[in-house]
């Protein structure tokens, strides 16, 4: 049975706290480090008071949905990508998430896309490139990953629902083509949802595809418990160690492995 490479999506919203969750994500036993570029446009805001049944104040952060964004301009790309790929001590998945599925980029879609250009001409080992971006800039960047050597991560994201086990086999299925992994996530609602994405994992063991399942929500993170009898190609986890952590559908790099160790897989 191929365990599946673990890859760590860096949480930091600057370059240099990136650097430094990249490096303890290494030593945590990460195989990769997903840079997530468009957050490193969220501004963050002061911890808001709060005051519980006791009336004993104290503070929390907003939903980082809440957070603001600073303006394209405040971010020198070329020098943010240089000085990550030269620090990061792992392979790197490139992403900068559109708002539209999820994510914090502050300017236009043309910019972005000449930041995964750039990306890719650095020689990122990844690069996620959504399947909704239009078809003839993702052709060109599909090509310039691979004159680069680099590989294509082809995500769908629904963040609205989870989508029936058949229609997310056929989404997989139909896109294989469309990168080297082809990448799904979807909002889970309630433990069906879960089943669904379950149950999309379990039918493809075996299928040609290499590819990468998972939820947002609980029970979103049952495949990624299960990755290595799924055949899942990557399995995305989290520094983060919070409380009740599942009930998001993510899951501690370490958390994994031990879960890992444990299931003998």
């Amino acid at each position: 049975m191929a365990e599946p490479k673990v890859c760590v999506s860096l949480e930091a919203i600057t370059v240099e706290e990136m650097i430094d969750e990249a490096t303890r994500a290494n030593i945590a036993g990460a195989d990769y480090v997903e840079i997530r570029f468009d957050r490193l446009y969220l501004n963050k805001p002061e911890p808001i008071t709060m005051v519980n049944n006791d009336g004993e104040e104290y503070t929390k952060m907003p939903p980082v949905e809440e957070w603001g964004v600073k303006d394209f301009s405040e971010i020198d790309v070329q020098q943010a990508i240089s000085t990550l790929k030269e620090s990061i001590p792992v392979p790197v998945v490139f992403t900068v998430r559109a708002v539209r599925e999820g994510g914090f980029f502050a300017g236009n879609e043309e910019q972005r896309l000449d930041i995964l250009e750039q990306a890719i001409n650095s020689r990122v080992s990844f690069v996620d490139l959504e399947l909704s971006i239009e078809d003839k800039p993702r052709n060109k960047l599909m090509q310039l990953a691979k004159d680069s050597d680099c590989k294509v991560i082809a995500s769908i994201h629904e963040t609205k629902s989870t989508p029936k086990a058949e229609d997310i086999i056929a989404m997989i299925e139909e896109n294989s083509s469309q990168g080297d992994i082809v990448k799904f996530c979807s909002t889970v609602s309630n433990h069906h949802d879960a089943l669904q994405i379950f149950e999309a994992s379990n039918s493809l063991v075996g299928k040609e595809s290499k590819h990468s399942l998972m939820g947002l929500g609980n029970g979103g993170d049952w495949v990624r418990l299960h990755a290595p009898v799924l055949e899942q190609e990557i399995v995305y986890a989290t520094m983060m160690n919070n409380f009740r952590l599942s009930d998001k559908g993510l899951i501690n790099v370490r958390d994994l492995r031990d879960a890992w160790a444990l299931m003998e897989y």
